[in-house]
C-alpha cells in the first residue's frame, strides 16, 4: 500500500473484513449485470420488436454490453472505494480516469449501433431499394466517432488540443502526397455514393469488359464484386468512376440477335414467305416484345444470303432470355423444313468457313 502513497496519499491499509466486503460487492455486481439487467435489457428488446420499434430495439440491443461493462466498472470503482475507504468518483487522482472510462463505454455503444447497420443497412432504409450511400457514411460515421471519444476523454486529462490539431494541419499536407493514390480511391467512392450509378446487389460490367459481376459491398476505398465464377474481386473506387459502367441489373427486356446463313439458290418468294413467318411465330410467343422485331436478309454473298433475326424478350434473366430463345430457333428449323429452305454449305464459301471456325 506504501507503494500508492503518491497517487492517493490517504488511503489506509484495508482489513481482511473490508476485502471480503469488497470482493462479495463484486460477485454480486457481476450476477447481478449477468442474471438482472441482461433480462431486463432483453424482454425490453423483446418488447419494442413486438411494438415494431424496431430501431429502438436494435439500438438497445447494441448498447447490452457497453450498459453491462459500464454498471460492472462502477461496481469495481465502489468496491475499491471501500476497500481503500476514499471515495475514487469524486477523489481528485481518479476522478477523470472514471470519467474517461464511463465515456468510453457510451461512445463504444454509438459505435456498436453503427458498426451493426454497416453490416446490415437494408435494416435503416425505409426503401425498397438499398441506398449506396448508407453504409459509405456508417463507415464515416464510425471515424468520426472514435476521433469525437478521442478528443473528449483527452479533454478530461487538460491535455493541449490546440496544438495537436496544429501539428496534424502541418503534417496533413505532407502526408497527403504520399498517400494521394489512397486519396483517390476514396474521393472516387464518394463520386460512387452520390452519383449512384449501381447498389449493392446490382449486376454490373464496365465498357471493357474486364470487369463483371454483382456489387457484393462498397466501401471507402474500393468496391467488393462477386464474379460469374463465384470470386471475389476488390475494385479500386477510382478505377470504376473513370470507365464507363453497365448496370445490367436494370434492364427491363433483353435483345436476342442471331444471324442464319441460307443458300442463294433458295427462291425469292419461298424465302420471304419463310422470313414472314418466323417474324409471325416470334410475334406469338408470350414473352417476346412486339415494337420491334427484325427478321431480313442484311448481306448478301456469292453463294449465300446472312439473315438477321432480332427480337427482345419481356425479362432480364439469363435463363429465361435463353429459354425464350431456344424456342424460336426450333420454330425457325421447323420454318426451314416445311419451307424446303436450303441452308448455306460452309465449305463453299470462305468467309463462312471463318465464321463457323470463329
Amino acid at each position: 500500500m506504501n507503494s500508492m502513497d503518491w497517487l492517493l496519499p490517504d488511503i489506509s491499509t484495508p482489513t481482511w473484513m473490508e476485502i471480503i466486503i469488497a470482493i462479495a460487492l463484486c460477485v454480486i455486481g457481476w450476477l447481478f449485470q449477468q442474471f438482472v439487467i441482461k433480462k431486463i435489457i432483453n424482454r425490453t428488446v423483446t418488447f419494442l420488436r413486438d411494438r415494431q420499434r424496431n430501431f429502438q430495439a436494435t439500438v438497445l440491443a447494441q448498447f447490452n454490453k457497453a450498459i453491462r461493462y459500464a454498471f460492472m466498472f462502477a461496481v469495481i470503482v465502489l468496491s475499491l472505494s471501500i476497500l481503500l475507504e476514499i471515495f475514487l468518483f469524486t477523489h481528485v487522482a481518479t476522478k477523470n480516469f472514471v470519467l474517461s472510462i464511463m465515456v468510453f463505454f457510451a461512445f463504444k455503444g454509438v459505435y456498436d449501433v453503427l458498426n451493426f447497420y454497416t453490416k446490415q443497412p437494408l435494416l435503416l432504409n425505409n426503401d425498397d431499394e438499398p441506398n449506396v450511400l448508407l453504409p459509405f457514411f456508417l463507415r464515416i460515421g464510425k471515424v468520426l466517432i472514435m476521433i469525437l471519444a478521442m478528443f473528449t476523454i483527452a479533454s478530461f486529462w487538460n491535455f493541449n488540443l490546440n496544438g495537436f490539431l496544429t501539428g496534424i494541419g502541418l503534417t496533413g499536407v505532407a502526408i497527403a502526397f504520399g498517400i494521394r493514390d489512397t486519396l483517390a480511391h476514396v474521393f472516387g467512392g464518394m463520386s460512387v455514393a452520390l452519383d449512384n450509378p449501381f447498389q449493392i446487389g446490382d449486376w454490373i460490367a464496365t465498357e471493357d469488359q474486364k470487369i463483371e459481376g454483382t456489387i457484393e459491398d462498397i466501401n471507402l476505398r474500393s468496391t467488393l464484386i462477386q464474379t460469374g465464377d463465384k470470386g471475389l474481386v476488390y475494385v479500386p473506387n477510382s478505377y470504376l468512376v473513370n470507365r464507363p459502367i453497365y448496370n445490367l441489373s436494370k434492364r427491363e427486356k433483353r435483345k436476342c440477335e442471331q444471324f442464319l446463313f441460307v443458300a442463294a439458290e433458295n427462291e425469292e418468294d419461298k424465302l420471304r414467305s419463310a422470313l414472314s413467318a418466323i417474324q409471325k411465330e416470334i410475334y406469338l410467343h408470350a414473352q417476346t416484345e412486339k415494337e420491334m422485331i427484325h427478321v431480313f436478309i442484311d448481306e448478301f454473298y456469292p453463294t449465300s444470303y446472312r439473315v438477321l433475326v432480332r427480337f427482345y424478350v419481356a425479362t432480364n434473366d439469363t435463363a429465361e432470355m435463353l429459354n425464350v430463345r431456344q424456342d424460336i430457333l426450333f420454330a425457325i428449323r421447323q420454318i426451314f423444313q416445311e419451307q424446303n429452305i436450303i441452308l448455306a454449305n460452309p465449305d463453299e464459301d470462305e468467309w463462312l468457313r471463318n465464321k463457323k471456325t470463329n
